[in-house]
């Protein structure tokens, strides 16, 4: 009698925008493999350019989307790129130069904002909260 365990949940896909490599490291690196233990794996796609992130949202598969504002062009309008011509758009987090800048990604539509530089202990947190809140949306659908 065997009795083997369930298989591993799929990792989550997040999709990482910057132009900057330097960003896309520091993100990536403060997400780490896990961002909380209730949570899967994830996965990091990283892209550079704005028709990168149109390609890879097309395709499907994103959980979520962080977006650098001060990428160019900017992350903020993509995002309202993104949740005006996306069905059924994924969470997407927006990283601010400023705090003061936080208006903006309202703007944009955004589910989320960070200020620049990315806090390697706020970012995890920030993205599992969005993760769950769309986890949760899709599950009671």
């Amino acid at each position: 009698m065997s009795t083997s365990a369930p298989p591993p949940p799929a990792p989550l896909t997040i999709l990482l925008y910057a132009s900057d490599r330097l960003t896309r490291e520091n993100v990536r690196l403060a997400l780490g493999r896990r961002v909380a233990r209730d949570l899967p794996e994830v996965r990091v796609l990283e892209v550079a350019t704005q028709p990168a992130v149109i390609v890879a949202m097309d395709a499907g598969g994103i959980d979520l989307a962080i977006l650098d504002g001060e990428a160019v062009p900017g992350g903020m309008g993509v995002c309202r790129q993104l949740k005006d011509e996306v069905f059924d758009c994924p969470p997407v987090l927006v990283l601010t130069a400023r705090r003061d800048d936080a208006w903006l990604a309202t703007w944009s539509r955004a589910d989320g904002v960070l200020a620049h530089p990315v806090d390697p202990m706020r970012l995890p947190d920030v993205v599992a909260g969005l993760l769950r809140g769309s986890t949760a949306a899709a599950s009671s659908v």
